[in-house]
């Protein structure tokens, strides 16, 4: 536990609803989980006082098995938390439907390079004096109904800050709700600032001390990714507490009218439940913070249009580059850029490495993938065939299906100007229909191609997989329907590792993409956010093809030494400005120094 001067030291909470720390540790689903880990890490190596919160999940997101067809079935993970985490003594509770529910917690430590610790809380409800019900809350990472969802997210907000204070931490200033699901806190926070004042009531004095206090970062501009919950939900949650949310105060009357989307303003929940109000996590979080952003400018410029009128920053992504630099590239920085730990920027010197040196790293990272492949799916691919890597959550906006448009033009391609061959991994959530289609599609044209182009797909996607993936291939395709790609983060991990990109520009590939020096674009550049986005598969389809067989494989053929330039210019370029490093001094400029 920590010391109680450490915790006085901390200032900075982070709320995550899951946070991806070790490949077997199924804390995480996807995207956000890894952004969050690789915040903390970067936290820690930058000795931010800052504390993270999330939720454990003793059966985590899923273990995913596919059928020979690539239909998806879902199994529980089975892990031993105390394999991974440490029980703390601390004990909070939070009602939910009248009910006690009595929470504990478990303690992760993400060690810097200079040996600072970041701890990390997870909350458990799975105590023998709780319902089964409550119990049963620590169960599943986005398991469950609605209902199921709004119970995990009153522990992870209201709970959290509880679990917080009991472990002694009394003086943060600033709450960094990572998505709405943690937005919760912030009416925690409120009822806080009204006890301290002898008051059963909140007030707008109130409101803007919890503004003051609190950071919310955007993921998504795919509406599905906004929490909603019916007002019923909410009262049916909080029975007896709507006293700890009267509106009767002007200041607060007026928030609670704009963030709970209503007409009118009401004296408590049940009479905005009875008008059919929905609570939206978004707008709650958004209505009690001061400082609010995006994760890329493009996703700031969509953010803004999605809620006219509120401040929307904007901050794009990076990720933690002593985790997703493959073994065989930290061994070159740590030749030839030493200090690439502690100073990500210094990647740019990457530049001046032999070609020869880069290349060797890179052929070490794609044995290493391969040998995986063959291990999950018995298939031997050749390494000197040029690899195209496609890693995503698998879902209907994120096109996974693009490359495979037009099965006769990828084998023409394949014959004339030279072999390739293909890696597909990623989940689909258990209840996207579409996605699951998606991956049973990607089966069916793996057997379409056969050996034309060898095509496989790695199931269980996670930590692991996708580090090997993001090094070992040599182009990393990204290929989602503008403008829903709000960052993305694995092709800033392949440009650490020297693999460059071919992407529709949207997400960070708008600021990092430089034509034939970083990697390459599909389609053009589109300004503005239009009303309805539609994206245009035949052609971008084909501005892949045409990319890929004019540029990309000629190059890597023929002008092999051309090649590697763009590598390096992926890693010095890009490798050395969108990393959590340069993402967490950004927060620390603009969000919690204020």
């Amino acid at each position: 536990m920590a010391t109680e001067n450490t915790m006085g030291t901390r200032k900075i909470a982070y709320f995550s609803m899951e946070i991806a720390l070790e490949s077997a540790m199924p804390s995480y689903s996807g995207g956000l989980g890894v952004l969050a880990g690789d915040t903390i890490r970067a936290a820690a190596d930058l000795r931010l006082p800052m504390v993270a919160v999330s939720l454990l999940y003793r059966k985590g997101f899923f273990e995913q098995r596919l059928a020979e067809d690539g239909s998806q079935t879902e199994e529980p993970v089975d892990w031993r938390v105390e394999d991974f985490l440490k029980e703390e003594a601390a004990r909070a509770s939070v009602t939910i439907e009248g009910r006690k529910v009595e929470l504990r917690c478990w303690r992760y430590e993400a060690k810097g390079v200079r040996g600072y610790a970041v701890p990390i809380y997870f909350l458990d409800a799975d105590l023998p004096g709780n319902a089964d019900a409550d119990r049963a809350l620590s169960a599943s990472l986005y398991g469950g109904d609605a209902y199921y969802r709004l119970c995990q997210e009153v522990l992870l907000g209201i709970g959290g800050v509880r679990m917080l204070r009991a472990l002694g931490y009394h003086d943060l200033a600033r709450f960094h709700m990572n998505e709405g699901h943690a937005a919760l806190l912030s009416l925690e926070l409120l009822a806080e600032e009204a006890r301290a004042r002898g008051r059963k009531r909140i007030r707008g004095e109130d409101i803007e001390k919890v503004r003051n206090k609190c950071v919310f970062t955007t993921h998504t501009p795919v509406p599905a990714g906004h929490d909603r919950f019916p007002m019923e939900y909410l009262t049916r949650v909080f029975p007896n507490q709507t006293d700890f949310l009267d509106l009767s105060d002007a200041g607060s009357a007026a928030l609670m009218k704009r963030v709970l989307q209503v007409q009118d303003s009401y004296a408590d929940l049940k009479a905005a439940a009875q008008s059919g109000a929905t609570l939206n996590m978004t707008q709650l979080a958004i209505g009690l913070t001061k400082y609010v952003n995006g994760v890329a400018k493009q996703h700031g410029v969509t953010s803004r249009k999605m809620f006219p009128g509120v401040p929307i920053e904007a901050i794009t992504n990076g990720v933690h580059a002593g985790t997703w630099s493959a073994p065989s590239f930290q061994q070159m920085f740590d030749r030839y850029v030493p200090d690439w730990r502690e100073d990500n920027y210094s990647l740019r010197g990457v530049l001046g490495v032999p070609p020869e040196e880069v290349w060797a790293s890179h052929l070490i990272a794609k044995h290493e993938l391969f040998e995986l492949v063959r291990k999950k799916t018995g298939i031997k691919l050749d390494p000197e065939v040029f690899t195209v890597g496609f890693a995503r959550r698998a879902t209907a906006y994120k096109r996974a299906d693009l490359l495979l448009k037009d099965l006769h033009r990828l084998r023409q391609i394949a014959k004339n100007v030279g072999k390739f061959q293909i890696i597909y991994a990623g989940k689909s959530h258990p209840n996207d229909g579409s996605g699951k289609d998606l991956i049973r599609k990607i089966f069916q044209a793996k057997k379409a191609l056969r050996k034309a182009v060898p095509t496989v797909f790695l199931d269980n996607y996670n930590m692991e997989v996708g580090a090997k993936m993001t090094a070992g291939v040599d182009l990393w395709l990204n290929t989602p329907q503008f403008p829903l790609e709000a960052s993305g983060t694995s092709g800033m991990k392949a440009a650490l590792n020297g693999v460059p990109s071919l992407s529709i520009l949207d997400g960070w590939w708008v600021e990092g993409h430089i034509e034939g020096v970083t990697g390459w674009a599909i389609g053009d550049l589109r300004r503005g956010v239009p009303e309805d986005p539609v994206s245009d598969d035949h052609s971008e389809a084909e501005s892949l093809y045409y990319k890929l067989e004019s540029a990309i494989l000629p190059m890597f053929y023929h002008e092999r030494r051309k090649f590697i330039d763009v590598m390096q210019h992926a890693i010095a370029v890009n490798g050395s400005y969108f990393n959590t490093q340069r993402m967490v001094q950004d927060y620390i400029a603009n969000a919690y120094i204020r």
